[in-house]
């Protein structure tokens, strides 16, 4: 079901060589016993193998999948080796101090994997998105979770509207340090009186001779308290003077300028080193030459993204359900009560076989959509599909693998009652569950619109 090629303690790969397979693992590669040795050993032990499940506790030694390609396997072994230094203790204090997690993103941004999915003349890989989708599930399978995907993934789908509407002198000018991780970006979007009713943003920008003056405010924009730069959709037309509400809207990618714009920090339930904020702005003055594409063809770009994000994102949960299963399911094998392991109790193993068959099938599905995307089929459905799917089953998982564990999954110490406060979000953002189901119901099965 599953095979393991185990890393050699010699050279890496980088994100432009994952085309190149590396050497499988043979009879003579040690073998790291799953019950022997703890998250990020490096000991080796006596005994051989060619194949790992899923529950092998080492990071570094996190299982591929059959159905993955040469590049997507080389990738997700040779991210796992650069996750196997951050071990989940740096995690939990990541979480405890909320503190932004610099060095991961440094270590992602190193090896060139922030540009995964760019154009190669800017710097990038020019790899596709389901490639990306394993690197990002691979992250938060890890134990880092959403903090850790979500300080690297701005930087993977962020800029999809620059790679397709900018001009030349555009990505020349912002692709490269966002690979190189030299900047980082974030996301504005929704406003605080419109939520997901998207059409409906009132934040306007006025055309002032080289530049544009740009009045309103943002919220749920994630990282905005460390990002250089920042992608804002406003409107350039008044809602009142279009025909349509999708027309109007103008897509900017800018400095953030702090003064000019106030940032204000949403305290959350989890994540709490990723940083969420409302912006404030009145008379921020920002160049013309920053305006991707056409005016008021803004909502077109973003939807371009969007997709991609929704599919990443899934990537992500069905990343932290395997992360909290592996936890539990180590915890049901070792854990004696009554004299024997609780994993031999059924009330046990069976919702932890259930929640292993939800997050396989979820992936088996992400992949396809990633696929889709990557050779320019419409995907809209099977991306709110993924999305919907992996926020419920990995929630599932997430809750399973804290009952299982009863008191222990709710020790911070053994990292599941994190996995359960971050799975909640792929349930509300970037999309909620309900409107995923809206548009399958109205775009797939032709019912009228609820909403």
């Amino acid at each position: 079901m599953f095979s393991m090629r185990p890393f050699t303690s010699s050279g890496r790969a980088t994100a432009k060589h994952v085309r190149f397979r590396p050497r499988p693992c043979t009879a003579s590669v040690p073998c790291l016993n799953s019950s022997a040795f703890s998250a990020f050993d490096r000991s080796t032990s006596p005994g051989k193998c060619s194949r790992r499940t899923f529950v092998a506790k080492a990071t570094e030694y996190l299982p591929t999948h059959a159905d993955y390609n040469e590049s997507q396997a080389t990738c997700r072994e040779s991210v796992a080796k650069i996750c196997a230094k951050f071990p989940e203790s740096y995690w939990l204090d990541i979480d405890n101090t909320a503190r932004w997690p610099s060095e991961f993103q440094e270590a992602i941004a190193k090896d060139g994997w922030l540009g995964i999915m760019m154009p190669s003349e800017y710097g990038g890989s020019e790899l596709g998105l389901a490639d990306a989708t394993v690197m990002m599930q691979t992250i938060a399978e890890s134990g880092g979770g959403y903090t850790a995907s979500s300080s690297v993934h701005m930087n993977i789908f962020g800029l999809a509207p620059v790679v397709k509407y900018g001009n030349e002198e555009q990505k020349r000018r912002f692709l490269t340090p966002l690979i190189e991780g030299k900047e980082r970006a974030c996301f504005a979007v929704t406003e605080p009186n419109t939520g997901l009713d998207t059409l409906r943003l009132q934040s306007l920008a006025t055309r002032d001779g080289d530049s544009y003056v740009l009045k309103g405010s943002k919220i749920w924009t994630s990282t905005a308290q460390v990002a250089e730069k920042i992608l804002i959709l406003v409107r350039t037309t008044a809602l009142e003077d279009v025909k349509k509400p999708s027309e109007g809207l103008t897509l900017f990618y800018t400095d953030l300028d702090r003064t000019q714009v106030s940032v204000t920090e949403i305290k959350k339930m989890g994540r709490a080193a990723v940083d969420t904020n409302q912006l404030y702005f009145d008379g921020w003055r920002i160049p013309a030459a920053d305006r991707i594409g056409n005016e008021g063809e803004g909502f077109k770009m973003i939807m371009h993204g969007m997709n991609a994000e929704r599919i990443l994102l899934s990537g992500e949960a069905v990343g932290i359900g395997y992360a909290a299963l592996r936890h539990a399911s180590n915890y049901a094998r070792e854990r004696i009560v009554f004299g024997r392991p609780i994993g031999k109790n059924q009330g046990i193993s069976h919702p932890l076989a259930k929640s292993w068959c939800q997050l396989e099938s979820t992936r088996l599905m992400i992949m396809q959509a990633a696929k889709m995307w990557d050779e320019g089929y419409a995907s809209g459905e099977y991306a709110n599909a993924v999305k919907y799917l992996a926020g419920e089953n990995a929630f599932t998982a997430c809750e399973t693998a804290v009952c299982s564990m009863g008191g222990m999954g709710y020790a911070k110490e053994c990292h599941v009652e994190r996995f359960l406060r971050e799975v909640i979000i792929p349930r509300l953002a970037p999309v909620s569950r309900e409107m995923c189901l809206n548009y399958i119901a109205e775009k797939v099965l032709d019912q009228p619109r609820s909403y």
